[in-house]
């Protein structure tokens, strides 16, 4: 290799990382607000989506327990559980034993 192009290596590398320095600054100053904002707003997006998530599964948690509650006194008569609880506790006595 010449001498020259030696030269011109050490004179082109630096320039070219001067000129990308200076455009990295160039973007910084400018064009870094728009992109932040723009981020800004799609993770705000985002968090307004998950909310919503949670938001419906509360509701149809809420709406699934209502419905339990609201359905139970209808699929037991209250007086026929309390006849079959005694009826049943009264059989799991142990007899006495006679000696």
């Amino acid at each position: 290799m010449s001498n020259a192009f030696l030269a011109l290596i050490w004179w082109v590398v630096p320039a070219i990382g001067l000129i990308g320095a200076l455009g990295y600054v160039l973007w910084v100053t400018k064009f870094q607000s728009k992109f932040q904002h723009e981020t800004k707003r799609s993770v705000d997006r985002f968090q307004r989506f998950q909310d919503s998530l949670r938001d419906t599964q509360a509701r149809e948690v809420n709406a699934v327990n209502n419905s339990i509650s609201t359905e139970l006194p209808k699929l037991f008569d209250q007086e026929e559980i309390e006849r079959d609880t005694i009826a049943n506790n009264r059989d799991a006595q142990p007899k006495p034993t006679q000696q």
